[in-house]
């Protein structure tokens, strides 16, 4: 969960002075944008090299530097682009071909992935390859090779898409599940450490996907924070995060999987403190089942804010129940989750995993077949969606304005 003391850390300051380094992420992404879909005739590097020497020489005048520092970042968008080269179609092999790894990385992640098809094959063992197996392989170690297309239909129509990839919802889970095993203040460098070595084990387990990545690199962050008991969680850890991912894969800005990441969880930090502030805080902790309910749905309406607009440009349509949704398969991924930890100790409690996912399988059948269960047909231009964001946003520093005001000196 975000911290309420993130939401008056931004009435204290506007929001770019609180995240700086959102900035330079979207400085970084503007030039990835034009580097890829303009020609450039000039030498970038150079470019970048004399914007670094006047953003230095600007150390005396703060808002020239500011400027400076991000044209940096934005010709070094554009040179991570040239240098990388614009995708080119390859052809595969048929049939089974064998790679030796060259390097430690390569090794650790054949090692993992060898790994997770053993127990992708025991658990196939256990129930059969029927649908359940099908949802728990996705939700659990991230392969969706076995998701029928009618499956996979159910869960969009229902707007539960999001739990058959592997994403932050899932990393939080375990984490929240390692992070009861944390001893005293003592040992709590050495068990954070310990945290943090299990959830970049899980990460290469299940084959690295950028979404993953994304919640591992900002989990780290908030774990090391934690051990400065500072506030762990804001828009400066996900610029950072986003900022990371794009100077060593500057094509993942592309990705149909970062853009609805990186924009959920965006949506999430904003708007998330807002709808918190609708409830007193001692209501919320006099009513624990409230509590959980609202924090479901505030979650869920505060993430939709960000991805539905590019859910309904790329895929065209909208779930109508997602609030509903959520409210089953949130707890139901908790329980999916924490039985196949259980089934790795204990083979025989398999039918329990399995049976689980096959009772979610069954309610979110039901659930899609209700009338008006999504709208569909959708096909907003990116003009479109630019103007649905920038009405977020307004809506959102509207809010934000009308709790600053409203909050007593």
């Amino acid at each position: 969960m975000i911290p309420l003391g993130f939401i008056e850390n931004c009435m204290k300051d506007n929001l770019l002075e609180s995240a700086p380094l959102l900035r330079i992420a979207v400085c970084l992404m503007a030039g990835i944008v034009v580097g890829d879909s303009v020609s450039i005739p000039v030498p970038l590097f150079f470019v970048f090299a004399g914007c670094v020497v006047v953003a230095l020489l600007l150390w005396r005048f703060a808002c020239l530097q500011s400027v400076a520092i991000g044209v940096c970042c934005f010709v070094l968008g554009a040179l991570l682009t040239v240098n990388q080269g614009r995708p080119t179609r390859k052809e595969y092999p048929s049939g089974e071909i064998r790679y030796e790894a060259e390097s430690r990385l390569d090794r650790t992640r054949l090692f993992f992935l060898q790994q997770r098809s053993r127990l992708l094959s025991h658990l196939n063992a256990q129930g059969g390859g029927d649908e359940a197996y099908a949802v728990v392989a996705a939700m659990t170690l991230g392969d969706k090779s076995a998701l029928t297309k009618d499956l996979r239909e159910v869960y969009s129509v229902t707007g539960a898409s999001h739990v058959l990839a592997l994403s932050g919802l899932h990393l939080g889970i375990i984490y929240a599940l390692l992070s009861l095993f944390t001893v005293g203040r003592r040992w709590q460098v050495a068990t954070q450490a310990l945290v943090i070595v299990c959830i970049w084990a899980f990460v290469f387990l299940v084959g690295m996907p950028v979404s993953v990545v994304r919640a591992a690199i900002m989990l780290t962050v908030y774990a090391l924070m934690s051990l400065g008991h500072r506030d762990r969680m804001s828009l400066n850890v996900l610029a950072f995060t986003a900022i990371l991912i794009l100077l060593f894969h500057p094509r993942s800005l592309y990705d149909v999987s970062f853009q609805l990441s990186f924009a959920a969880v965006a949506s999430i930090l904003l708007f998330l403190p807002l709808m918190e502030a609708l409830f007193p805080p001692k209501y919320l902790q006099a009513h624990p089942v409230v509590k959980w309910v609202w924090g479901i749905v505030a979650v869920s309406c505060a993430a939709q804010i960000g991805a539905a607009p590019l859910i309904a440009y790329y895929f065209g349509r909208f779930p109508t129940y997602f609030l509903l949704t959520n409210l089953i398969v949130i707890p139901a991924v908790m329980l999916i989750l924490y039985l196949s930890l259980v089934v790795m100790v204990i083979p025989s409690f398999a039918y329990l995993l399995l049976g689980a996912a096959h009772w979610l399988n069954a309610v979110l059948a039901r659930l899609s077949a209700l009338p008006g269960a999504c709208i569909d047909g959708l096909h907003p231009s990116m003009i479109q969606i630019l103007m649905i964001y920038v009405i977020a946003g307004a809506a959102y520093l509207l809010a934000f304005r009308l709790l600053h005001i409203a909050k007593p000196a």
